[in-house]
């Protein structure tokens, strides 16, 4: 597309990708004038270079459900809105793949994640909730992030991959890495990120060889390892998977067990009537709070051809960037829809795990963990105030936080 002359009040309109509007949490108006104004918008300049915004939520789920004109393989720049192939490490994952590669690879780890599966794990979960929330300090301030959103996710992916247990302090550092798309641009920082991807992939190959030498195992190496279209991945491919499966496992959930805090002191009152029903309310406080989160904020698409699309003509090769954060908070769906309200109906409707071919398969786990927290907090009658102001990472891909100070009370059980 040619470049379109602007002024600097105009692109910092259109370009919701600069990491001040995510550490200021001050996004939200940005976009919601894109949606009542221009939900289909180009942005011809930004650190990521040109793109354009799709905020409204159905059409994001027209995106979504075409992948033939809207392309997520890495060939085409990949999932994100900085290009995938720029950098050493492409991370060839196959949610950055077209089908029919993409669906081979899916159907590979899609057992690992059945009902069946996910009911195997609900008892130890619960456990070491429980356990964690009886220690947590009592009157005294401490990181909610720290002290509980990395322990729990981060034991449930070493679970997931039998991964050893001395070294489950390296998972969240990778995660962190590998979701640091923001960084592309910078060479410094870009080359730290591809160190630690490499030595995330390193680690994770040696116990990969060691599960494949060995009979099946239900763990998630094992089962990429016994497979067919996962046993011999390149290095890219390998290292992308293990990507996108540590990073799928770790930052979504963690930013959503984290976001609940912001949620529970901006509505007491909800908080108030989750704790009196968790059994009614807890899942739906969950999904909710997962909607409103949004922990991924954006997943990118590349065009395959001249396409009309809401009024505009978005060329062959353009960046076609899915904003879910804004789609979750689209007022013709969601009523309301910057409220937290844990009887909202609708709210598992969210886009935050995508839609169509590429939604997330580990959704249910997600949910089921976020629940699961919420329902062991209720029953604590916990109530965790915020002590300052949260401490937000500068990404518009990974909608999260470094720090939350609390103070926090509640009953013995």
């Amino acid at each position: 597309m040619a470049t379109v002359a602007i002024s600097p009040q105009e692109l910092d309109r259109l370009d919701v990708s600069r990491g001040e509007l995510w550490a200021a949490s001050a996004w939200r108006p940005h976009f919601a004038k894109l949606r009542a104004e221009e939900p289909v918008s180009y942005c011809p300049q930004s650190i990521f270079g040109p793109y354009w915004s799709i905020t409204r939520y159905d059409d994001i789920v027209a995106v979504e459900s075409d992948p033939e004109t809207f392309s997520s393989s890495w060939e085409h720049g990949g999932i994100v809105i900085f290009d995938m192939h720029d950098t050493n490490v492409q991370l060839r994952m196959f949610i950055a793949m077209d089908d029919p590669e993409h669906g081979e690879q899916r159907k590979t780890i899609a057992p690992a994640v059945t009902p069946t599966e996910i009911a195997k794990l609900t008892g130890p979960l619960r456990a070491r909730t429980a356990k964690l929330l009886d220690e947590l300090p009592v009157g005294e301030t401490f990181d909610w992030v720290h002290s509980v959103s990395i322990p729990l996710t981060t034991a449930m992916l070493t679970t997931l991959f039998d991964f050893p247990w001395e070294d489950r302090h390296k998972l969240p550092i990778w995660s962190d890495w590998a979701a640091k798309i923001d960084i592309g641009p910078d060479p410094v920082l870009n080359a730290e990120r591809e160190k630690h991807c490499f030595e995330m992939a390193a680690y994770f190959k040696k116990l990969f060889d060691e599960r494949k030498a060995l009979p099946p195992q239900p763990n998630l190496l094992s089962i990429m390892a016994h497979s067919d279209a996962m046993s011999n991945l390149d290095d890219q491919r390998f290292m992308g998977n293990i990507a996108l499966l540590v990073v799928g496992g770790n930052d979504t959930t963690r930013n959503s067990m984290s976001g609940l805090i912001e949620r529970i002191n901006q509505y007491p009152d909800a908080w108030a009537a989750v704790k009196a029903d968790p059994a009614g309310l807890a899942s739906t406080a969950a999904t909710e709070t997962i909607r409103l989160q949004t922990p991924i904020a954006h997943m990118r698409r590349t065009a395959t051809r001249d396409v009309e699309f809401g009024g505009k003509t978005i060329a062959k090769g353009d960046k076609v960037v899915m904003w879910y954060n804004s789609g979750n908070r689209d007022e013709s769906v969601f009523a309301d829809a910057d409220r937290w309200d844990p009887t909202r109906e609708n709210s598992r409707r969210h886009l935050s795990f995508g839609y169509g071919i590429h939604r997330c398969l580990g959704a249910r786990l997600a949910e089921l963990q976020l629940a699961t927290l919420i329902e062991e907090m209720a029953k604590r009658n916990m109530d965790v105030k915020l002590v300052g102001e949260p401490e937000r990472l500068p990404s518009c891909f990974t909608n999260g936080y470094e720090h939350i100070n609390v103070i926090m009370s509640r009953d013995n059980v």
